[in-house]
């Protein structure tokens, strides 16, 4: 399986990436720096920098809300799976806001919009308290003292 992941660019960054593969594909690149993609992120794993070229752009890794299976063909007839894709990198502008938090609320396309929120079970509400007693009640439980019964 490859190892792949989302690439989310604003249109501006898009055609810029468009034109340097059309003109390395057709071997017309007049200057070898101009013609460089480079991709690279800070100690944290998460923040990082987009460059093309010369031009910088802010880029975040972000964690998508649900797994996005990628597929090839050879021959326009059989699907091929390649990868289960869990993760994106989105390039912003420089005066687009970062996104909060490690995960992406949305998914990737518009009927996954807060999908997280909307989709999935929300995580049950749980007194602490009780929790605490149940877990020292398990110990005692676990080590032979006899405890009173949980109502």
């Amino acid at each position: 399986m490859d190892e792949q992941f989302i690439l989310r660019v604003s249109p501006s960054v898009a055609e810029q990436i468009e034109r340097l593969m059309n003109e390395s594909a057709a071997g017309s690149s007049s200057n070898p720096d101009d013609a460089s993609l480079d991709l690279s992120f800070s100690e944290d794993g998460r923040s990082g920098t987009f460059m093309i070229g010369n031009q910088r752009f802010p880029a975040s890794l972000l964690d998508l809300p649900t797994v996005v299976e990628s597929y090839k063909t050879y021959d326009d007839s059989f699907l091929v799976k390649t990868a289960d894709i869990g993760q994106m990198v989105m390039v912003r502008e420089e005066d687009d806001p970062a996104p909060e938090g490690a995960e992406y609320e949305h998914g990737l396309t518009p009927p996954m919009r807060d999908a997280r929120r909307r989709r999935f079970r929300r995580e049950p509400d749980l007194n602490a308290e009780l929790v605490h007693r149940v877990e020292k009640d398990l110990i005692s439980i676990m080590q032979g003292v006899p405890t009173r019964m949980l109502v």
